[in-house]
């Protein structure tokens, strides 16, 4: 196969789900309700945690930044998703596939450290109760917020100016949006330099915080051992648990796909994969913590209640 030639701008082409079109309609359907229901479900729980005063506290404000993550990282796949499941156009020009991975990977690797900054978050709450406001002031919870982010978007720059240097043999994606293992599954030249690069990138995102969370709730699980109370294991139980099962997925999808050699990674099964963290994992992060928590249903009854006065 001929390199394609980048430099001079051309497009992609996104197969998407194509090989399978009895699941078009299908995906569709299930993606658009998910996708609205994402977009409902993280904007209340950005505008409770500004409106009510008693979700001002750290974890309500990381909790908020994770919401936002989850639409912005949501939105720069999924509309161009639906687009190409429509068959309207299953193209995206080279400038756009760029933006994309870029967008997307700085905010991936964001959530990824944020959801460390949370456990430690939990750590500090439940194992030093007596310090947490003193520990988690708010001047450290906006250094730790940007420092997820800012780091996010360096790990973001460097990896896709590595996967975009690379010349491709070929502009047909295979796949619904522009994700790194494809460009290196497409690469014409031997890409175990930059894979090497790559994965001391990833697994800095990836692994470094998934054992600071580990860490932390073997601390945490501890420390609930100790408690005699029935009632207040089962509070600190549901308010880690809530936290524990959203990093489970969307550390376990992330793992999948980014850290196993790229002679192994499946391009369908890899699509699959993606629907279910770039889909499922947003819309689970507003069931968990509003369905299991008084404090945040509390605060829509009270927000409901006053809407409702006003008419």
């Amino acid at each position: 196969m001929g390199t394609f030639n980048t430099s001079l701008g051309e497009g992609f082409i996104l197969v998407g789900f194509s090989d399978f079109p009895q699941l078009e309609v299908f995906l569709f359907v299930f993606i658009l309700v998910f996708y609205l229901l994402t977009l409902f479900g993280n904007s209340t729980i950005i505008v409770l945690s500004r409106l009510d005063l008693r979700l001002h506290t750290p974890m309500y404000f990381f909790l908020s930044h994770l919401s936002f993550l989850d639409l912005c990282y949501t939105t720069s796949t999924v509309p161009q998703l639906l687009i190409n499941l429509c068959g309207f156009d299953r193209t995206i020009s080279y400038g756009g596939c760029v933006a994309q991975l870029l967008i997307f990977l700085a905010l991936v690797s964001t959530e990824c450290l944020l959801l460390g900054v949370m456990a430690f978050d939990r750590y500090a709450a439940v194992c030093r109760p007596l310090h947490y406001t003193t520990i988690m002031h708010p001047q450290l919870c906006q250094a730790l917020a940007i420092s997820s982010w800012v780091s996010g978007l360096v790990n973001s720059v460097i990896q896709t100016g590595l996967v975009m240097a690379m010349p491709l043999c070929s502009h047909r994606l295979n796949h619904f949006f522009c994700e790194m293992p494809i460009f290196l599954k497409l690469a014409c030249e031997d890409t175990n330099g930059t894979e090497v690069k790559m994965f001391v990138a990833r697994t800095i995102i990836l692994i470094f915080p998934a054992a600071l969370i580990l860490g932390s709730y073997g601390h945490i699980a501890r420390a609930i051992l100790r408690i005699k109370s029935m009632a207040g294991r089962r509070k600190a139980f549901g308010t880690c648990g809530s936290h524990l099962i959203v990093v489970s997925l969307f550390y376990g999808s992330g793992i999948y796909t980014y850290l196993q050699p790229i002679h192994r990674y499946s391009e369908n099964e890899g699509k699959f994969v993606a629907v279910f963290y770039t889909i499922l994992t947003p819309i689970l992060n507003p069931l968990i913590y509003t369905l299991r928590n008084k404090d945040v249903k509390g605060a829509l009854w009270k927000i409901l209640g006053k809407s409702t006065d006003l008419v």
